[in-house]
C-alpha cells in the first residue's frame, strides 16, 4: 500500500532532510501511532460507556449517540480545511497542536457538569481526528528509510484495532469501576503523554508535496476514488450504524451485565486485530475480494444478531464474525484511496478521512434514530442490508471490468 506513495528522498524526514537515527525514525513513526490510538479511542469510547453517560444526565441512547455523532461531523468538515489552511506549518508542530487539543477535550468532558458541554468537548474531538489523521497516516514515508515505509505504515495502521481491542474495553471496565468520568480522565493523562513524545522523538516536518482543494477536487475524476468512496460511505455506515448501539444491544437483547459487556468488547476488538492484518495482507493482491468479503461477514453478523443474539454463545460467535470483518474495512479503504492517487498520499488521506468521519457521523445518528424510534434490535438487520450492498458494489466493479489502480 504505501510503497507506492514513496518519494525519491535523501533520507527519513522528505527530500532534503538530514540524515537521522533509524531508531529515532521508528520511535516517531510510534509517537504517530500513540496518537492516532489516543483519537481512535478517544473517539469510541462512548460506545461502552453510553448507556452510563446518558444515565448520568438522564438522556436517551439515542440522544447519547451524538456523542459519536459530533466527532465524525466535523472530522469530515475539518480533514480538508485544516489540512489545506496549515498546508505551510511544519506537521510537527500541527501534529502536537492536536494532542494539546484532545487532551483538553477529555478533561473537558471529565470536568463537564452538562451534556452540553461533553458535546462541545466531541466538537474539538472531531477537529482533532480530521487534522491529525489526515497529516499523520502520510508520513511514514517521511520517518524511515524507504524500505521500511510498509512496515512502518502498518505499525501506525494498527493503532485502529488496537484502540478497539485495548482502549475500549479498558475504558469500559474503568468506567464500571470508577465513573465514565475516570475514563475521560485517564485518556486526557495518555493524551498529554502522547504530546511529550512527540516534542521529543518527532523531527521538523516542513510542509511536503502540500493538499490544496483543487487536489481533491481532480481526484474524483478517478473511477478508482469514486468507487472507494461508495464502498466507504457503505460499509461505515453499515457498521457505525450498528456498532454504536451495541451495548445497548447486549444490555437489553443478550442480556449480560455490565462487567461481561467489556468482555465481549474485548472479543470483538482481539478479531479485530487479526482482521487488520489478514486485510492488509490480501487487500494489495485480491482489493475486489477482500472488501467484498468484509462486507459479506459484516452483513452476515449484522443480520443474524437479532436471531442468534438472545444467547451469549451466539452473541460471541457473531461478535468476532464481525470483528475480523470490520478490523479488514479500513486498510482496505485506505488502500484504494491511496492507490487511486499515489503521487499525492496527503490529499489521499484527506479524501480517506472526510469520507470515513462523515459516514461514522451519518451511521451513529440514522442508528440513533432507529433505536429511539424502536430498539438496537431493530437497527441491526438495516446495517446488515447496507452492508450487502457493498457485495453489490464489488460485484459490479468486477463485472464491467473497471480497472484497479496500478492494475492490481
Amino acid at each position: 500500500m504505501a510503497a507506492s506513495t514513496t518519494a525519491t528522498r535523501r533520507g527519513p524526514g522528505g527530500a532534503g532532510s538530514p540524515p537521522r537515527s533509524p531508531v529515532t525514525g521508528w520511535l516517531a513513526v510510534v509517537a504517530v501511532m500513540l496518537g492516532i490510538f489516543s483519537i481512535v479511542t478517544t473517539e469510541i469510547l462512548p460506545i461502552g460507556l453510553l448507556t452510563r453517560i446518558g444515565a448520568g444526565f438522564s438522556v436517551s441512547d439515542g440522544m447519547s449517540g451524538l456523542m459519536m455523532t459530533m466527532p465524525g461531523f466535523l472530522a469530515a468538515i475539518a480533514a480538508p480545511v485544516v489540512t489545506v489552511v496549515t498546508a505551510r506549518i511544519d506537521r510537527r508542530l500541527m501534529l502536537c497542536v492536536f494532542m494539546a487539543l484532545l487532551a483538553a477535550a477529555n478533561f473537558l468532558a471529565a470536568a463537564a457538569p452538562d451534556y452540553w458541554l461533553v458535546l462541545v468537548s466531541r466538537v474539538v474531538v472531531g477537529i482533532v481526528i480530521g487534522g491529525f489523521w489526515s497529516i499523520g497516516v502520510s508520513l511514514a514515508e517521511r520517518l524511515v528509510p524507504a524500505e521500511s515505509v510498509g512496515r512502518a505504515t502498518a505499525v501506525i495502521f494498527s493503532a485502529v484495532p488496537l484502540g478497539s481491542v485495548l482502549g475500549v474495553p479498558a475504558s469500559t471496565l474503568l468506567g464500571e469501576l470508577a465513573g465514565w468520568r475516570t475514563a475521560f480522565t485517564a485518556m486526557g493523562g495518555l493524551t498529554v503523554a502522547v504530546l511529550v513524545m512527540l516534542l521529543i522523538v518527532t523531527p521538523p516536518l516542513p510542509p511536503h508535496r502540500t493538499t490544496r482543494l483543487r487536489v481533491l477536487r481532480g481526484m474524483l475524476g478517478s473511477i478508482a476514488t469514486r468507487f472507494a468512496l461508495l464502498l466507504t460511505v457503505l460499509v461505515v455506515l453499515a457498521h457505525f450504524g450498528t456498532y454504536t448501539y451495541v451495548t445497548p444491544f447486549l444490555e437489553q437483547v443478550t442480556d449480560v451485565s455490565s462487567g461481561l459487556v467489556t468482555v465481549f468488547l474485548l472479543v470483538y476488538g482481539a478479531a479485530g486485530i487479526l482482521g487488520n492484518f489478514l486485510g492488509g495482507s490480501l487487500v494489495a493482491r485480491h482489493p475486489r475480494a477482500t472488501f467484498g468479503t468484509a462486507a459479506a461477514l459484516l452483513a452476515a453478523a449484522t443480520l443474524l444478531l437479532p436471531v442468534l443474539g438472545h444467547g451469549k454463545a451466539g452473541t460471541v460467535v457473531l461478535l468476532i464474525v464481525w470483528g475480523v470483518a470490520y478490523g479488514a474495512v479500513p486498510v482496505c479503504s485506505q488502500t484504494w484511496f491511496i492507490k487511486a492517487s499515489p503521487d499525492t498520499p496527503e490529499a489521499a488521506s484527506v479524501m480517506f478521512t472526510a469520507s470515513f468521519q462523515a459516514t461514522i457521523s451519518l451511521g451513529a445518528l440514522t442508528g440513533g434514530l432507529v433505536v429511539d424510534a424502536g430498539s438496537p434490535s431493530t437497527v441491526m438487520p438495516l446495517g446488515g442490508v447496507t452492508a450487502a450492498l457493498v457485495v453489490v458494489a464489488v460485484a459490479v466493479h468486477y463485472a464491467r471490468r473497471l480497472p484497479w489502480p496500478d492494475d492490481a
